[in-house]
């Protein structure tokens, strides 16, 4: 990994706009007041400008009554001029990713970052693949259901030997692993790196060898529920650990600073260290980021340091500066296709300096990933049983975005015309190669086209990896790395702010104007992650079920999902408001029980994510969906349309 000299790293912005220096010498103490003053102004400047410009002293009580889609694009330029030059985006969209532009569908569910593009997967020429057409259920009629890019498989061992050693590995995951080291700027000589089954996976490893005997506690940094936080805390608890959690102030739910650095900091100063710190870089549900400088609070008092980066935007690694801090251990996760199948696989670093003192656990959620078209290069010492044996435990490992499986993701799947996933993938598929096989010449995935007409991708040694006669192409990779960091930054943050902006200003047509929606978390806001936290409440004041929501948005062919806030820490002042806000998180039909239930109550909200290819009509039509609730009988007309057509209807 390349080191940032400090003049480097006074320019590194985390936010990608205002020179922010990490730096303070005495000869830049004045030119690093300048910055933060300019900084701060800059972040000012731009929250006002949002909210005196959007539809100035206008509320929308109807939602016959909003501009149309052009009007409120025109509108959004005048205040965002700088939006029309990310245009590159909409290009590399309609040209790699048109499936995102099908009639009437948005995709707004979730920020992950994809591996190859639609195109490239819809252009693969199959018959490079050598897979025998034997092997592929007859059953299948989807026209995407025989690409085959890759496929995982439990990897034997355990962790710590697999970081050391790093096992056997195929010329397809040298390069795939290269890639994405690359991508997120990593060195091979700072870490070591294993696939993982998923997210879940990635933080349980962890999880299962991290000494909690001698270092005892856990400390995380998350808003929301998640499966897999829940899951390491579990196993982590098992062992031995002192669990904390930080806690977020009601109503902006504000990072508790005070609490936190209170956990962190001891008076005491001792050499052994104290634990393991989680820190996301932003929440993936309300888009609250939290500042960088947690990282360093905690690596100066006596903790390991875990990065979850898995919320991050395609390229905030970038302006993240991994070098500044080189967290102990880092995870990420990465998809096949955008809105497509989201089945892929997760990545766990291990800074090298840590992985001594790991203790031996099992490699149960580590994987192997391999090319369809290179079914052989399997080690000959792989065992079949090994992978009937994990399968109980590996199966287990659930992540939010994600559950894994041993299957074939190359399987049954039918793909709708507005490219969602149904069905199954096929049971795992082990092909047996003659021993004199050879691997086909030339690369498994075809050369992506071109993102824009007038630019072209340059490919050099580092850009196109081979490895011997196998070359590998991740497009999506490569658009986000030709569109940059901070092109990407500023799309996403015009296109978040206006949506909550717009989203403030539905309230309902009574003498009180009870607002519609309420959100949670940081609202119009410079420095605000792409994702989105929020409900919508009735004439009445009463909240509308979230599950509800996204079912109505899911036949409006709108993708967004739901979470569960909690952690949220409520002042004297908010103690009437606790009871009415707080609800009982409902697990296999039954709520909280016991004292170590108690992170089971919190808020169940609403949650829109932009990826790097939202555009302002993906913004535009959930803006208008909601608006739909300010209609009295919306829900009910939408129950009887749906009953009337036969369908499933929802209980409220």
């Amino acid at each position: 990994m390349k080191s940032l000299g400090q003049n480097e790293a006074s320019q590194v912005c985390p936010q990608c706009c205002c020179s922010t220096p990490f730096f303070n010498s005495p000869a830049s103490h004045n030119t690093a007041s300048k910055s933060r003053n300019s900084s701060a102004e800059c972040r000012h400047t731009f929250a006002e400008t949002t909210a005196s410009s959007i539809f100035p002293n206008t509320h929308f009580t109807n939602h016959e009554s909003l501009p149309s889609l052009e009007e409120s694009f025109n509108e959004f330029k005048k205040v965002y001029p700088q939006y029309s030059e990310t245009e590159h985006v909409d290009h590399v969209r309609a040209k790699e990713y048109y499936h995102l532009s099908v009639p009437n569908y948005t995709c707004l569910d979730y920020i992950g970052i994809g591996l190859y593009s639609f195109s490239q997967l819809q252009h693969h020429d199959t018959s490079k693949t050598q897979i025998s057409s034997s092997l592929i259920p007859q059953t299948q009629t989807s026209q995407y259901s025989d690409i085959p890019f890759f496929s995982i498989f439990s990897k034997t061992g355990n962790l710590k030997t697999l970081l050391l050693h790093g096992g056997q590995e195929s010329e397809f995951e040298s390069a795939m692993r290269k890639r994405i080291m690359r991508f997120l700027n990593v060195s091979e000589n700072d870490y070591s790196m294993v696939f993982t089954a998923n997210r879940a996976s990635a933080l349980k490893l962890v999880a299962d060898s991290y000494p909690f005997q001698s270092s005892r506690k856990l400390l995380t940094v998350y808003d929301n529920d998640s499966e897999a936080v829940e899951a390491m805390i579990s196993c982590s608890e098992k062992r031995g650990a002192r669990v904390m959690s930080a806690e977020f102030s009601w109503p902006r739910l504000r990072l508790q600073t005070t609490k936190l650095r209170k956990m962190i900091v001891s008076k005491r100063k001792k050499k052994k260290k104290k634990g393991l710190f989680v820190l996301p870089l932003h929440s993936g549900v309300t888009g609250a980021r939290y500042p960088y400088i947690w990282l360093s609070i905690a690596q100066e008092n006596g903790w390991h340091v875990l990065v979850d980066a898995s919320a991050m935007g395609p390229k905030d690694m970038d302006c993240f500066g991994l070098s500044l801090f080189l967290p102990d251990f880092l995870i990420c996760s990465f998809y096949k296709i955008f809105g497509e199948n989201p089945s892929g696989f997760g990545c766990l670093f291990v800074k090298k300096s840590v992985i001594s003192s790991l203790e031996i656990s099992s490699s149960a959620g580590v994987v192997n990933i391999v090319s369809e078209s290179f079914p052989h290069q399997l080690s000959e010492d792989f065992s079949v049983n090994d992978i009937i044996l994990e399968q109980k435990s590996l199966s287990s490992l659930q992540d939010d975005e994600e559950l894994f499986s041993l299957k074939s993701f190359s399987g049954h799947a039918q793909i709708t015309p507005s490219g969602k996933l149904e069905g199954e993938p096929s049971e795992l598929q082990i092909i047996e190669a003659p021993a004199q096989s050879k691997a086909p010449h030339g690369s498994e995935i075809e050369e992506a086209q071109k993102p824009v007409e007038s630019q072209t991708l340059e490919k050099n040694d580092d850009q196109k990896i081979e490895n011997g006669s196998l070359g590998i192409e991740c497009s999506c990779l490569d658009h986000v790395d030709s569109l940059g960091s901070i092109l990407i930054t500023h799309r996403a943050r015009y296109l978040i702010n206006w949506l909550v902006s717009v989203m403030m200003k539905l309230k309902h047509p009574n003498s009180e104007g009870v607002p519609l929606v309420k959100i949670y978390g940081p609202k119009v806001k410079f420095d605000r992650g792409p994702a989105l936290a929020f409900n919508v409440f009735d004439w009445k004041g009463e909240k509308v079920e979230p599950f509800l929501i996204q079912k109505l948005a899911d036949r409006n062919n709108i993708s967004i999902s739901y979470g569960f806030l909690n952690h949220i820490w409520f002042a004297d002042k908010y103690a009437e408001e606790k009871g009415r806000v707080l609800e009982t998180k409902v697990v296999g039909g039954q709520g909280v029980t016991n004292k170590k239930d108690r992170d089971k109550v919190g808020i169940t909200v609403v949650t829109a994510a932009l990826g790097f290819l939202a555009n302002f009509e993906d913004v535009y039509k959930l803006w208008a969906f909601v608006a739909r609730f300010l209609d009295a009988d919306f829900v009910e007309k939408e129950r009887w349309r749906y009953t009337a057509l036969n369908q499933k209807t929802i209980e409220v």
